[in-house]
């Protein structure tokens, strides 16, 4: 009945190592159930108070809740200490969290499920709980394995079992649904044994090349699962057909390290957002050296581009120039304003509207991954998001063709190939994003 809740050690049973970061430095965690029954016990009233809304009383669901969770991962770059004095640990850290989503319940003789609490605000850091704290580089393979080993263990074990737990003094049982959303597309790639970024296999959701998806850009559905993976990943070991590894990469697709953690293939909205935003700034530059006419630029030409740019966008919106693109930058760099902005700068009206009707385009589609729930926020923009991306595409390969000849950013294939099928299946891509975790 009581909950003790306490830390444990992530690395119980670990020997103190001889590393130069000592091991009792390196984690601390939560039990994963231990976690789950806090979290859902901060939840206590919401549920009550759901159940007494839907009409329900608490006999009528002796089937228990589904309880549905998002969990996040991300690294988290510069922590080293700032004053010294304490142990020597790694200056990176990587935070693995949860979110309560949704909890939903089967009334006794229903077909359908009735949600009696939603997470008001998925990507706020107050809903976002943090499971497990370590002092671990992101890209370290070995160790962050080593340390998420027992929290998917406990997860797995979670997932065949049931929780009973006292709600309004009477015991009810709970079932876990978990759903690895959080993550940005480097976490996922190295989670599930895909190769890195820069691979030629552009896509975490599906199996395209780069050149297919410059070529193809918004025809492509979802194909890629944590199992086939796996099976990929057994291929990829084994070579059954004993081909040359040019053959055999391409058999798996770009599988070549097995996958350790199950994700749900989506798109993180708050990376698209940057990365688009990364993609629209050197666009902006472009068009103001006018490459479209005379490809291959020097450096130097290209550094006055973007100090022109730069200075444009302090001078007109207040916009001081960052070192790495961040949430903030790209939602102000991403509007009409900064586009009117950027087109006093450049020579001839025609460019001017393609970049507008560009940037008008994406304004459009912007809201469909973005918004908690695009059904209700912005229903329009969800019914027109296949023609808008459409459009955007064949924006890209003729007005912007000098830029998208055989190439094209991961995060760019994403948002014009895939938003509508994963709000046809998940019904949401903002809500899912890794912001909570991020700001945590």
């Amino acid at each position: 009945a009581s909950c003790q809740v306490g830390i444990i050690n992530g690395l119980s049973g670990w020997v103190a190592s001889v590393d130069d970061s000592p091991a009792d430095t390196i984690t601390r965690r939560f039990r994963y159930d231990v976690a789950l029954v806090s979290a859902l016990k901060d939840l206590e009233e919401d549920i009550i108070e759901g159940l007494s809304k839907c009409g329900l009383e608490d006999s009528a669901c002796t089937s228990g809740f589904s309880v549905m969770i998002k969990e996040s991962c991300d690294g988290m770059g510069d922590v080293s200490e700032k004053h010294g004095g304490g142990p020597p640990v790694p200056e990176k850290a990587v935070r693995f969290s949860f979110t309560i989503m949704s909890i939903s319940i089967l009334a006794d003789g229903e077909q359908e499920e009735v949600i009696i609490f939603r997470e008001p605000k998925p990507n706020s850091e107050l809903s976002c709980k943090p499971l497990c704290l370590m002092f671990v580089d992101e890209s370290d393979h070995e160790t962050l394995t080593a340390v998420l080993g027992p929290v998917i263990a406990e997860r797995n074990a979670m997932k065949q079992s049931q929780l009973i737990l006292s709600m309004g003094g009477l015991p009810h049982s709970f079932r876990f649904h978990f759903r690895g959303t959080g993550y940005d597309e480097k976490m996922v790639r190295e989670m599930e044994g895909l190769e890195a970024s820069g691979s030629t296999y552009i896509c975490t959701l599906c199996d395209s090349t780069r050149a297919e998806a410059s070529h193809n850009m918004v025809l492509h559905s979802i194909t890629r699962s944590h199992s086939e993976n796996l099976e990929r990943y057994e291929i990829w070991r084994t070579n059954p057909f004993s081909e040359s590894a040019e053959e055999l990469r391409d058999r798996v697709k770009g599988v070549s390290a097995k996958p350790f953690m199950e994700t749900q293939p989506t798109l993180d909205a708050l990376h698209c957002d940057i990365s688009n935003a990364t993609e629209f700034y050197k666009i902006f530059q472009d068009e103001i050296g006018e490459v479209f006419q005379r490809p291959n630029p020097t450096r130097e030409e290209r550094r006055g581009w973007r100090a022109a740019l730069d200075k444009q966008l302090r001078r007109k919106m207040k916009l001081k120039p960052v070192m790495r693109m961040n949430g903030n930058y790209a939602r102000r760099l991403m509007t009409k304003e900064a586009v009117d902005v950027v087109c006093e700068l450049l020579p001839t009206e025609e460019r001017r509207e393609a970049l507008r009707e560009l940037m008008e385009l994406y304004l459009q589609m912007k809201p469909v991954w973005r918004a908690t729930c695009p059904t209700n926020e912005c229903p329009d923009q969800l019914c027109q998001y296949s023609f808008n991306s459409q459009r955007f595409a064949d924006l890209l390969s003729t007005a912007f063709k000098y830029r998208y000849n055989g190439k094209i950013t991961n995060y760019l294939h994403k948002t014009l190939a895939h938003v509508p099928e994963i709000i046809e299946r998940d019904g949401s891509i903002g809500a899912w994003a890794s912001e909570g975790n991020e700001s945590a």
